[in-house]
């Protein structure tokens, strides 16, 4: 009723131009609240972004991802990489040796061992982690960290203990990509592009579903396991890749970092050895603003992690079938044998403060976006969207949220 009343007191005016002057100033405000929700949701997913990634070159690999520690490797002599018998579509063999001399230069190395080992260990120099959940289901228990490093994305600890479950089994279980489809449903596409069927490194090309604001995600990752007893270090990390083509849809990942520290642990039933325990670090950046990911990350953690359970269970009984074992999970079981104690007796640590990735902004984006660009933004998405009152409510809820993110993420 008061904006009926208010468009009558406008059109009451004496003259036409005031009559336009007044409509001009009453609409002035509902134009810039549009303009301002298309600004931001532009800005999330901007066209400019994918050619600012393009620029960068393909042989830059960021410092969190693969760490210079000032350390001399084991020399241990890496052999020839052998071509996966089904090559990619979008990589000829007139361009397959590019990549085999890229993955022979450094995939995945000793120093990342040494990287993990320091995470693991809590003495790779990163600023405190900061505790985020302590769930636990029957046959789980699970407990999450994140902290915010000064430069680069938010990265993020875990702790899992599966009941009943063995080491060398969720080795080849996170490994095993052709199983991972059936049970990860953001997961749409797998690939071996590179192995080594000595030190079982793999290339591996994945694509990775986004919600409806975002295209897909591919990743092109290098892995490696070393073995220290029944303690298996599984390193995974983006690497560069020119032989495979860029494209705006999927949207290419360049830094990512996601690794697995798994061992057996006292069952929480009878404190007998038969539980395994998994360290999970892992961090990227997928080309959205962080704070928004982070929030993401917080509201999804725990449905994304109780899937892997069943998970696992599934993956269990199939292998008790004694069905052939997939060309990933055979790679799983190829694992560099090392001292841990020697290693890390051979290298002095490494400060991460000390390291800085070329690519990454002093300060994580969209920390800084304006309060009136997040409000605004969501008075034209609660007006185009829905007329429901509780569809109002949770935008503006987000957006007061992130409005006051600064104080609290």
């Amino acid at each position: 009723m008061g904006l009926v009343a208010a468009l009558l007191e406008i059109l009451q005016r004496p003259t036409f131009g005031e009559v336009i002057l007044e409509l001009g100033m009453f609409m002035a405000p509902i134009w810039i609240a549009v303009l301002i929700g298309v600004l931001v949701g532009w800005s999330w997913k901007p066209k400019w972004a994918n050619l600012a990634i393009d620029s960068v070159p393909t042989t830059h690999v960021p410092a969190l991802q693969n760490l210079s520690f000032g350390f001399s490797t084991l020399k241990l002599q890496v052999p020839s990489w052998i071509k996966e018998t089904h090559s990619p579509p979008s990589i000829s063999s007139s361009t397959s040796s590019s990549l085999q001399l890229e993955a022979e230069k450094s995939v995945v190395t000793d120093a990342d061992l040494r990287y993990l080992d320091g995470l693991v260990e809590e003495q790779d120099g990163g600023p405190a982690w900061i505790q985020m959940m302590d769930r636990s289901t029957p046959n789980m228990s699970y407990q999450a960290w994140r902290r915010d490093p000064e430069t680069g994305p938010p990265q993020y600890r875990s702790r899992t203990v599966y009941e009943d479950a063995t080491p060398e089994m969720l080795r080849d279980f996170f490994w095993d990509d052709e199983f991972r489809l059936k049970w990860d449903d953001m997961l749409i596409h797998a690939e071996t592009l590179e192995e080594c069927p000595t030190t079982g490194t793999m290339v591996v090309q994945w694509v990775r579903k986004f919600p409806f604001f975002c295209s897909d995600r591919e990743y092109i990752i290098g892995r490696r396991i070393w073995e220290s007893g029944r303690t298996y270090y599984c390193v995974t990390k983006g690497v560069p890749c020119s032989s495979v083509p860029r494209r705006n849809k999927p949207r290419h990942v360049d830094l990512y970092y996601s690794s697995w520290f798994i061992r057996t642990a006292g069952s929480k039933r009878d404190g007998r050895m038969t539980a395994c325990e998994v360290l999970l670090f892992h961090y990227e950046d997928m080309g959205i603003p962080w704070e928004i990911a982070k929030l993401g990350v917080r509201q999804g953690m725990w449905g994304a992690v109780r899937k892997i359970d069943p998970g696992l269970r599934a993956y269990q009984k199939h292998r008790a079938s004694g069905d052939p074992i997939s060309r990933c999970a055979f790679m799983a079981q190829i694992n560099t044998k090392v001292d841990i104690e020697n290693l890390r007796s051979m290298g002095s640590e490494t400060n991460l403060s000390e390291i800085e990735p070329e690519d990454s902004p002093e300060k994580p984006a969209g920390r800084n976006i304006p309060r009136f660009l997040i409000v605004g933004g969501a008075i034209a998405l609660a007006c185009s969207l829905d007329r429901g009152l509780l569809t109002k409510a949770v935008i503006f809820g987000v957006a007061r949220r992130f409005a006051g993110i600064g104080k609290r993420l």
